[in-house]
């Protein structure tokens, strides 16, 4: 394992077509290296003073740190919610894999 030299940028979404069109957006613009989409997953929030419940689709987006706002701002202009999940982690991992999310994300291979 290495230090930090990639991180995670962790959404959710209302439906599986949507979270793949975003997944496929972000990648085709070189913005994420990949996006895992997992789902159906519930989720349970409060939204202005209730307790509220969801079915969505998680996308977690692999890009690099400088990459990221970058990123976030599509996300955000991609999103029908008011309030989009928007998380950023920190990772770090094989030195190849950092390698290739580095190389995949804003240049040409």
């Amino acid at each position: 394992m290495t230090a930090p030299g990639a991180v995670v940028v962790t959404t959710s979404i209302d439906s599986e077509p949507a979270a793949r069109h975003l997944a496929e957006v972000v990648v085709t613009e070189r913005l994420a290296a990949c996006v895992h989409v997992a789902g159906p997953v519930t989720s349970l929030y409060r939204w202005r003073g209730a307790v509220e419940q969801a079915t969505e689709w998680t996308c977690s987006c692999k890009t690099t740190p400088a990459a990221a706002p970058a990123l976030i701002a599509r996300l955000r202009s991609l999103h029908p919610y008011q309030l989009p999940e928007i998380v950023v982690a920190p990772v770090g991992g094989a030195p190849e894999y950092l390698a290739w999310i580095e190389t995949a994300v804003g240049r040409e291979e």
